[in-house]
């Protein structure tokens, strides 16, 4: 058992503490910019929860956080009352957050400079893998700290992967993103397509899941962006639109083209002028069922 930190409660952030202590039998300490959902969190979980990210990791082993982006990783790991001012030296941070490399970067050098490892760590699966404790994580940083986090992580993990040093596993979110959002924009497509040409798609997806079309995309979105539904579930455009914005910089730095990508974007920019903000990324599909 560790003694173990947990910053942010958001969709992810809320089960993924959970596990840590129901499967993981650790001591975990969780702290949120809301008291109210920590109170929640422990209310259901049991645990302890603290008012400051500084208070949450006092004397951890282990500091977990996932929370909205740059700004928000600096706001609970700098400062007075921020997790390096009060994680114990030799302490491993990890930040699952979905954030740039630099502020990976950043951190990494700030923590190691007092003696503390970090990993970034972002995850892919979604709110379910979350809950059912199925994640992918890319994880990014010194091989010593990702072998010592490795056993906590596989707590909600189906696969933990060091990909390379330090802001590599933010770097491979991007890979991930951006390769979503072209699966997203062609199964809309698609489908679109097939519910015009008056298909039984329920039996189109039964036959080209099974073959080169498949996807996870495919598997768990298709019905939902046939009936064009989209609230209550799922990843929302504004955070893709923010995923993908890190991922359009990046790709100015490294010269990489992603004409494919910047679409998608601005097909999500349409989504929100729409008033989805908070639908889910298939919603591509209402651009193309109700243009």
């Amino acid at each position: 058992m560790a003694k173990v930190a947990f910053l942010g409660l958001g969709v992810m952030g809320y089960p993924m503490a959970g596990h840590l202590l129901k499967k993981g039998g650790h001591e975990v300490t969780v702290y949120n910019r809301s008291g109210a959902k920590a109170a929640q969190w422990v209310k259901e979980y049991g645990g302890k929860s603290a008012p400051t990210p500084r208070e949450a990791a006092a004397g951890c082993e282990f500091v977990m956080m996932c929370v909205g982006n740059d700004d928000d990783v600096r706001s609970v790991v700098f400062g007075d009352q921020g997790a390096l001012a009060g994680i114990r030296k030799g302490a491993v941070l990890v930040d699952h957050t979905t954030a740039s490399a630099i502020v990976a970067r950043e951190v990494h050098a700030k923590a190691k400079a007092m003696g503390i490892g970090f990993v970034d760590a972002p995850v892919s699966g979604g709110q379910a893998g979350a809950v059912n404790g199925q994640l992918g994580i890319m994880c990014g940083g010194d091989q010593s700290d990702f072998d010592r986090a490795k056993p906590v992580l596989d707590i909600y993990a189906k696969s933990c992967v060091l990909i390379g040093s330090p802001g590599a596993g933010q770097l491979t979110k991007m890979v991930n993103q951006i390769v979503i959002a072209g699966l997203l924009q062609g199964l809309a497509e698609g489908l679109n397509f097939g519910k015009r040409a008056g298909l039984d798609l329920e039996k189109v997806i039964a036959v080209i899941s099974k073959g080169a079309a498949q996807s996870w995309q495919m598997e768990n979105r298709w019905k939902q962006m046939t009936e064009v539904k989209f609230d209550g579930f799922g990843f929302a455009v504004d955070w893709m639109r923010k995923d993908l914005g890190i991922c359009l910089e990046e790709a100015k730095k490294n010269g990489s083209r992603l004409p494919v990508t910047a679409l998608v974007d601005q097909f999500y920019a349409q989504v929100q002028a729409r008033g989805g903000n908070r639908w889910d990324t298939s919603s591509l599909m209402n651009l193309l069922a109700k243009d």
